[in-house]
């Protein structure tokens, strides 16, 4: 009896996360299969079986704006590349500075740092463009690039101090006596002691950047430089909002990469989030 009560309640647990799992992921597969109708069907087939295939939407939805969507994929690639080396290089470096080195103000600068976690977007949007307007660097990618190079995600910062934290001291004190420098500790023992934490950082800067919308929106107004979400939203507009099922096709596409790099890269995710570096 107790055995089949057991039974019943691994049953009934795996059928309600079977249900909510169908309920969170309904949309995205609602999207995928309104790429695939006419669009007189789309708003009137709540469901998700396909009536009459409609392929037509991908290829309208490529070429519907003045340049091919490989293009405004192409330009993300750019972003989130450049976002994600900047914020490797100048997280971990200020995240070895704050677990490690002894300085002055350090603790002052640490929770400047966490209030920096606090502050929106749209706070210091209106002083970064008037700057980046002074210095030339509006309707180009710079100002969505350089940022990341001077440790300005202080999330990434945070995660990473909290995992230098839990790597044993003895490490550092052993490679001292062998008459190593902080820079050769940072980059041979610590560094590959940090590749969860990395992997966080390099995923979530990727999925950040790859889906934000006001930042490239403000910053980039030539078409030839739009990012992915910009030429979405473009495509609106040059379909008089009537065409969905091209926009719903484009749609899908730039899904692709962000479910690529959650499918390859979520046990290092995991374990960036779960483990403390300690070993």
């Amino acid at each position: 009896m107790t055995e089949l009560r057991r039974w019943v309640r691994a049953l009934s647990k795996h059928v309600a996360l079977i249900v909510v799992a169908v309920l969170m992921i309904y949309p995205l597969l609602w999207m995928v299969a309104s790429s695939l109708r006419p669009n007189d069907e789309i708003f009137t087939s709540p469901g998700l079986l396909i009536d009459t295939f409609d392929f037509r939407h991908y290829p309208d939805g490529w070429n519907a704006l003045a340049r091919p969507f490989s293009t405004y994929l192409l330009n993300s690639a750019i972003v989130v590349a450049g976002s994600v080396v900047g914020n490797l290089i100048s997280c971990s470096l200020a995240a070895y500075a704050f677990a490690r080195l002894q300085f002055s103000a350090k603790r002052i600068a640490f929770v400047i740092m966490l209030i920096a976690i606090m502050l929106p977007v749209h706070v210091l949007i209106i002083p970064q463009y008037v700057l980046y307007a002074q210095i030339g660097w509006i309707n180009t990618f710079l100002p969505l690039i350089v940022p990341k190079f001077l440790a300005t995600d202080a999330f990434f910062i945070f995660l990473m101090v909290q995992f230098i934290r839990g790597i044993p001291v003895e490490l550092d004190e052993a490679a001292r006596i062998d008459g190593a420098g902080h820079a050769r500790i940072y980059l041979q023992i610590m560094l590959p002691l940090m590749i969860p934490a990395l992997a966080t950082t390099a995923i979530f800067t990727f999925i950040w950047t790859w889906n934000d919308f006001f930042s490239q929106l403000i910053f980039v107004t030539k078409p030839d430089l739009y990012t992915v979400p910009v030429a979405l939203r473009s495509l609106i507009d040059a379909q008089s909002q009537s065409d969905f099922g091209a926009l719903f096709a484009m749609s899908v596409i730039s899904l692709v990469p962000v479910f690529l790099v959650f499918l390859f890269g979520q046990r290092l995710l995991l374990r960036g989030i779960a483990t403390t570096g300690g070993k």
